[in-house]
């Protein structure tokens, strides 16, 4: 049976994260090995009490990616399934590159932590909002936005994350996105849910920071993909280093399409997919999506192997 695998981004991160693989050797070798790269001990920041150390957009982006990658390890070492196809909801696009063999791990964890830090100089604290609108067509949340930039001329408010039907995440400008909840609710919104971020992610306010990147990437070696990944920005597959660049920059300041990524993979005939990462978010969006999709977290070493005993057999 073909299986797909999910690497969740940022708002899966939480304190002691990985409990559930702490006996793992491996796990903590994978965070040694990121901590070296960035000269600061991931492990001591994700179990320690602070959390706002842990949400701050420049931590968050290595860490997950680290606790992504450390989870892939664990999957590897107890020999499952190889899955037919990867994808990476935002941040976690990196990671389903580094586990399919395209970027290097080393390369990945200080790409995004420049990422995060672009991101963040790219609009000044206080400037930027995000905020998940659920309950209504994804083509209502497009006018709404419309409307709030059209009322606040110079502003920004777009969809950027689709997440699932009746679930999308807006970002832009504060008062544009403070306006369009209110538009929301008024055209039917059963909640407007401004998000505790810094950063508007996925909207042209991210231009700047994409071009920077570009920069960057240019200098990174990429490979040609040992396991398909699914990119946010066009729902589909690239082989070419360079195509795969060209997503990552577009992705920066492009919404994610994860309604449509999850879509794709059920019409090619995949129903069964893990998200290999901390926390559940992935697997709660995919039941939404499509009714047959069956996915699991994997978020401890018991789940992890009960998940490949059920997927050898088949």
């Amino acid at each position: 049976m073909n299986i797909a695998f999910f690497f969740p981004g940022q708002g899966s991160q939480s304190l002691n994260m990985m409990a559930g693989f702490n006996d793992m050797a491996i796990v903590k070798e994978t965070f040694q090995q990121a901590s070296a790269a960035l000269d600061q001990d991931l492990w001591a920041l994700m179990n320690g009490e602070d959390n706002t150390a842990l949400n701050e957009t420049v931590n968050t982006q290595p860490l997950m990616l680290t606790a992504g990658i450390a989870s892939w390890h664990v999957y590897q070492q107890l020999h499952g399934q190889r899955p037919a196809v990867l994808a990476g909801h935002s941040l976690g696009e990196y990671t389903a590159l580094v586990a399919a063999g395209s970027l290097g791990f080393n390369d990945a964890v200080k790409l995004v932590r420049l990422r995060a830090q672009l991101m963040q100089e790219a609009v000044p604290t206080g400037q930027g909002a995000m905020a998940a609108i659920l309950g209504l067509d994804d083509d209502v949340v497009y006018q709404v936005c419309l409307q709030a930039q059209n009322e606040l001329s110079g502003t920004v408010a777009e969809a950027v994350n689709y997440n699932s039907p009746g679930q999308v995440v807006i970002a832009g400008s504060t008062a544009a996105i403070s306006r369009a909840c209110e538009l929301a609710k008024a055209a039917g919104a059963k909640r407007a849910l401004p998000l505790p971020v810094s950063v508007p992610s996925h909207c042209r306010l991210m231009k700047p920071a994409a071009d920077k990147l570009a920069v960057a990437l240019a200098s990174i070696k990429i490979e040609t993909p040992q396991i398909p990944v699914l990119h946010n920005v066009d729902v589909a597959v690239h082989s070419e280093p360079e195509a795969i660049k060209q997503a990552l920059v577009q992705q920066l300041y492009s919404p994610v399409r994860w309604t449509e990524t999850v879509r794709k993979l059920v019409a090619e005939g995949i129903t069964e997919f893990a998200e290999c990462g901390p926390g559940k978010v992935l697997a709660g969006l995919a039941k939404r999506i499509d009714k047959s999709a069956s996915c699991t977290a994997l978020t401890s070493v018991e789940n992890m192997e009960s998940f490949i005993a059920a997927h050898s057999a088949s």
